[in-house]
């Protein structure tokens, strides 16, 4: 295989940078695949507590399992759900059709509640009946990926401690880990931005690793986390509207076992910041785009004595987009009712989160049902289309 200079400049960069990162900076990777449609996929990484983020407040146990939780302000949906205030800057997405969510989802996995396991199975993508991963404990999106004609790996950075699952594979990509604390002199900074001035690929993403490691070093944690949102989402939107099509990133914090009227707000104000910044930067482009935020399982039915929720089953997804057909609460309402819980504590699956992202990748880009059935979501059927996309 023949490595470009930009592939082996890209490469090299790997090597020289530290995998033990903060944990305040997130991955970022990009993908490049034909025609103009554009998919974000953010992993919601600690298990986004559903019922807190997308209320069901028309369902009459919902206060009696949750005294506490079910009392701080939300922004009505439909009636039946609604929305937590820390988003209500998003409603006018809401209501122009650029945002909607899904109820009652969750991958096949089950019981453990291991937020690795939970995780892994998120983003392989796999579990059959049998529940396990796929064999070759990869990716959904690079699967996917690799049944694309005429994709191939054209901008990926990794930015931070981990690398995606969702994108690993056989399909060509690269990843760029910069430590977030660079460590660089004012001279060395000097010197970096001279050798990238003509390359402007490489002249962004050092001036975005800039502007990370200023922020891991100089922010407090509210601030910082938001800070680092919009950079990572300012520079997703820069690559989307060049020739990437596929991002993905992970946001972290869902994980509300104690005071969760304090913890969620944070977690969701950097999505909340994430969203807005894509649009904003995608301009023109946000009408052919589709966000994704998925997250492990969801969190118990009941609040806990800490006033925050424990590791449950089913839980919420988040979609943003032009390209959405939003202004929806997507899936089957199983109802909060004790007969009605999963094992007498958690909201009861009624679908399977990888149909949502199986109908965004059929139709977005063109993805063969069988393809998807067999090699992306293999176990999976797609049976109905939920009508995700306008």
């Amino acid at each position: 295989m023949t490595i470009s200079r930009r592939a082996f400049m890209a490469r090299s960069l790997v090597l020289g940078c530290s995998a033990a990162a903060s944990p305040f900076v997130t991955p970022v990777t990009f993908a490049f695949a034909p025609g103009d449609a554009r998919l974000v996929v953010i992993v919601l990484r600690g298990a986004m507590d559903g019922l807190d983020v997308v209320r069901p407040y028309g369902d009459r146990h919902f206060k009696d399992h949750r005294p506490n939780l079910a009392s701080k302000g939300f922004e009505d949906l439909d009636g039946f759900f609604g929305l937590h205030g820390t988003l209500e800057p998003l409603m006018p997405l809401w209501t122009s059709g650029e945002l909607a969510f899904a109820h009652a989802v969750s991958t096949p996995y089950r019981d453990k509640r291991s937020h690795f396991d939970g995780q892994d199975f998120l983003e392989n993508g796999g579990g059959a009946p049998s529940g396990d991963l796929t064999s070759s404990r990869d990716g959904w999106l690079n699967r996917a990926l690799a049944g694309l004609p005429g994709a191939h790996a054209r901008t990926a950075f990794a930015v931070g401690r981990e690398n995606l699952l969702l994108l690993s594979g056989n399909a060509e990509y690269s990843n760029w880990s910069p430590d977030s604390a660079l460590d660089l002199s004012p001279q060395a900074e000097l010197l970096l931005s001279a050798i990238y001035e003509n390359d402007p690929l490489f002249r962004e993403a050092a001036m975005q690793a800039f502007e990370l490691s200023e922020l891991t070093e100089s922010k407090g944690m509210s601030t910082r986390r938001a800070a680092r949102a919009n950079a990572l989402a300012s520079f997703a939107a820069a690559r989307l509207a060049d020739d990437s099509r596929i991002a993905a990133f992970s946001l972290s914090g869902w994980d509300t076992h104690a005071n969760q009227a304090n913890a969620l707000p944070r977690a969701l104000n950097e999505l909340r910041v994430a969203i807005e910044t894509l649009k904003s930067g995608l301009g023109r482009d946000w009408d052919q785009t589709l966000v994704l935020g998925l997250t492990e399982f969801g969190r118990t039915v009941r609040e806990n004595g800490s006033r925050g929720t424990d590791h449950g089953t089913g839980g919420a997804a988040i979609f943003a987009g032009g390209a959405l057909n939003g202004k929806q609460v997507f899936g089957d309402w199983p109802g909060l009712s004790p007969r009605d819980l999963y094992r007498d504590r958690d909201l009861m699956p009624t679908a399977d989160v990888r149909d949502y992202a199986a109908w965004a990748l059929r139709g977005l880009f063109g993805l063969s049902t069988s393809k998807i059935e067999r090699d992306v979501f293999p176990g999976l059927s797609l049976e109905s289309d939920p009508g995700l996309l306008a």
